[in-house]
């Protein structure tokens, strides 16, 4: 039997609220006996024509350092917020639109900026943001620092 087969997958919902529709789909990877994860590209299975998220290691609700994947279905955003710890984003797949700084407190796709595959973003603590897919599908992963507290503002997109 592989690792992959021998972890265990199970549903956790880690305050996500922040997002325009419901987190339909949310996973935790479990580490192996010695605290190793492995996770092979192929493995790493989203809903289709949902928000997904996958906790590939630790976990943004608790103490110390986390990685989360989210899959961002078309026309799929967040609302504007911020977090109280900095945030890494990197584009895994497909472009991901992003409005940054204070005049992101007005919720408007036509004003945001779109990231491909392969760009970086860092998302500093009480940073104003908010981003999302538009035609396309959207996969992000980020690296932060728990336990993380994001704060709404302004207004959002209709849900």
């Amino acid at each position: 039997m592989t690792r992959v087969r021998a972890m265990k997958w199970a549903g956790c919902v880690l305050g996500t609220l922040f997002l325009t529709g419901p987190v339909a789909s949310s996973q935790i990877i479990k580490p192996d006996a010695q605290g190793f994860i492995t996770v092979p590209a192929d493995a790493v299975k989203f809903a289709e024509g949902t928000m997904s998220q996958l906790v590939l290691a630790g976990d943004p609700t608790k103490s110390g350092l986390y990685v989360i994947r989210i899959r961002f279905a078309p026309g799929q955003t967040s609302k504007p917020h911020f977090h109280d710890q900095d945030r890494l984003v990197t584009v895994i797949k497909g472009t991901w639109w992003v409005a940054l700084g204070p005049e992101s407190d007005k919720y408007d796709m036509s004003k945001t900026t779109p990231m491909k595959a392969g760009s970086f973003v860092k998302h500093p603590a009480g940073g104003h943001h908010y981003d999302g897919a538009k035609e396309e599908e959207a996969v992000v992963q980020i690296i932060g620092m728990g336990p993380v507290k994001t704060t709404q503002l302004g207004t959002g997109p209709q849900g």
